[in-house]
């Protein structure tokens, strides 16, 4: 049992339980038997925070099984290995370094010291947000539900939003809120902070509290930052974050204008609406292909120009470490510092004055091209398969899968059952990722002592 191997089997443990309890028919809102394919289709869409669904959520279950969905969105979008992890904290359990190494792993990060304070820090994280979330949103439902309902919708969304998951108890979404100034300011915040990661999220938060310290002493001592009481250690923004925050900020810049451009004069979409409404509504279109999967407007009435946008959008997602899927925003800019560096001339892959090793350049590769061939090959099957829709369509239902985005045109309950069975594996492989999955099935490689010779070959 390596790690991920008990990463990829956890997650079908979290699905299975989930598929079980939503079969019940205490999950469901008509009090009947649910069926066992749109059970196992919401459970994996939760666990795998994508947000696809064949049935309006928010009408077909019951509280109880609204209930197990948010709870199936909250381990999913947290991670099997940090729920279980801090499980275990709270039951006084002892971890192994197999444990710890799959920790390791599910977190993306370089070392196992310090990874259990690291699944402290994100439990709390989550539930800062998250409670903050929802007090942000209540005014908002309050004006049109009750007080109770409110409470519980706007949990709801915040959890869901937080976890990039995209699940809404609206059978519309968040259409009837596309010109709320508080849903298009609260929801985006939300999936961002989930989006860019708990590390760098914790990064933002120690530079801010060394710089704060720093200044504190400048005024209550008067003194040159050499001053005994100073902290010890400066603190540095990682190369990480910098990639993945000036990425992410160029990706929104570039989504909110081009969805402005494309979707301008479409009367179905915005161009009904004023200026100031229209820029709205294209910042939050610009932020939901991050793998949020909620929309305020119709994906189906978009312009081709619109749902390709879409698409590359989805096919990049978040920042690793982060709630959401895609290839992320780092391997995004890799394989662009790569082609500089080629186009250039240069033998070094350089960014922010660092150079980036070949492990990852190599692994950024295996990224894109694995999940390249992962969309094409389950596209391919769902024209196979539904032979009646178009194929603009399919493919985006194959990248929001993937991508575990869970936006759609429409097209997700008219699947076939081939083809709702080809979304749920799509969906499982996007959450676990693509090399992580492969190392599941092959195990983990055998170093070799072996070195063979080298021999050129034309490329391009």
């Amino acid at each position: 049992m390596t790690a991920s191997r008990t990463i990829c089997l956890g997650f079908l443990a979290l699905i299975v339980i989930g598929t079980v309890l939503l079969l019940l028919p205490w999950s469901i809102a008509a009090g009947t038997w649910s069926h066992p394919l749109t059970a196992l289709f919401t459970a994996t869409s939760a666990v795998c925070v994508t947000g696809l669904s064949v049935v309006d959520t928010g009408a077909y279950y019951s509280g109880f099984g609204e209930l197990v969905i948010l709870g199936l969105i909250q381990v999913g979008g947290l991670g099997y290995m940090t729920a279980t992890t801090f499980l275990l904290i709270l039951l006084g359990r002892r971890f192994g370094l197999r444990e710890k190494l799959a920790l390791q792993q599910s977190l993306d990060i370089g070392g196992i010291s310090g990874a259990l304070q690291l699944v402290k820090s994100i439990m709390a994280l989550t539930l800062i947000f998250e409670i903050t979330g929802t007090f942000l949103l209540l005014p908002a439902f309050l004006e049109d539900y009750g007080e109770l309902y409110s409470i519980w919708l706007a949990l709801f969304h915040s959890i869901s939003a937080f976890n990039n998951a995209g699940f809404s108890l609206f059978s519309d979404s968040l259409t009837g809120y596309a010109t709320s100034v508080r849903i298009n300011i609260v929801i985006p915040a939300l999936i961002l902070l989930g989006g860019f990661g708990y590390q760098t999220i914790m990064e933002v938060y120690r530079w801010g509290r060394y710089h704060w310290q720093c200044q504190f002493l400048r005024l209550r001592w008067g003194r040159s930052p050499s001053h005994p009481k100073q902290p010890r250690h400066r603190v540095l923004l990682s190369l990480n974050f910098k990639i993945a925050i000036s990425t992410s900020v160029f990706l929104l810049i570039v989504g909110t204008v081009l969805f402005l451009i494309t979707e301008y004069q479409n009367p179905a979409v915005i161009g009904g609406l004023s200026l100031s409404d229209k820029v709205m509504v294209s910042w939050f279109h610009a932020v939901m292909p991050r793998t949020a999967g909620f929309n305020s407007v119709d994906y189906g009435a978009l312009t081709t120009a619109g749902i390709m946008l879409t698409m590359a959008l989805m096919y990049v997602g978040a920042n690793p470490g982060g709630t959401g899927g895609g290839i992320k925003t780092t391997t995004l800019r890799i394989l662009f510092s790569s082609t500089k560096a080629v186009l250039q001339g240069h033998e070094e892959v350089l960014c922010y004055q660092r150079q980036i090793p070949m492990t990852l350049i190599i692994k950024a590769v295996g990224v894109v091209f694995g999940s390249g061939v992962t969309i094409l090959g389950v596209t391919l099957l769902l024209a196979v398969t539904n032979p009646t829709i178009d194929f603009i369509q399919l493919l985006f239902e194959a990248v929001s899968a993937f991508a575990t985005v869970g936006l759609s045109t429409g097209i997700t309950a008219s699947l076939s059952f081939p083809g709702k069975l080809l979304i749920i594996g799509t969906m499982y492989v996007g959450r676990v990722g693509v090399l992580l999955l492969m190392a599941a099935l092959l195990g983990d490689p055998k170093p070799s002592v072996v070195h063979f010779p080298e021999e050129n070959l034309l490329v391009g």
